[in-house]
C-alpha cells in the first residue's frame, strides 16, 4: 500500500501528471478487478448506488485530469462509508 499512497499523493498534488497505468493500479486497490479493461477504458465497480462505477480512460499512456479528480472523490466517499460503519 505504500505505493499506493505515494500515487494518490502526487494524484492529489498534480492531477494533470498522472500516468494511467498508476490511476489503474489505485483503483484495483480501492475497487477490486475492473468489470471492463480490454479496451482503452478501463470500468471498475462502486458499493453505492446512484453511479455505481468509476470510468478511466489512457490517454496516451496519461490520465485525464477529470477522471483522477473523479476517483479521488470515490475513494473520498468510499473512505467515509467505511469510518461510518
Amino acid at each position: 500500500m505504500a505505493a499506493t499512497a505515494k500515487i494518490l499523493e502526487q494524484m492529489r498534488r498534480e492531477p494533470g501528471n498522472v500516468r494511467f497505468a498508476d490511476l489503474e493500479k489505485v483503483c484495483r486497490e480501492f475497487f477490486g478487478k475492473p468489470r471492463q479493461s480490454a479496451t482503452s477504458h478501463a470500468i471498475f465497480k462502486t458499493p453505492w448506488a446512484g453511479d455505481p462505477r468509476i470510468n478511466i480512460q489512457t490517454d496516451k499512456g496519461k490520465a485525464k485530469p477529470y477522471q483522477v479528480r473523479q476517483v479521488l472523490l470515490a475513494i473520498q466517499k468510499l473512505e467515509d462509508m467505511r469510518d461510518a460503519n
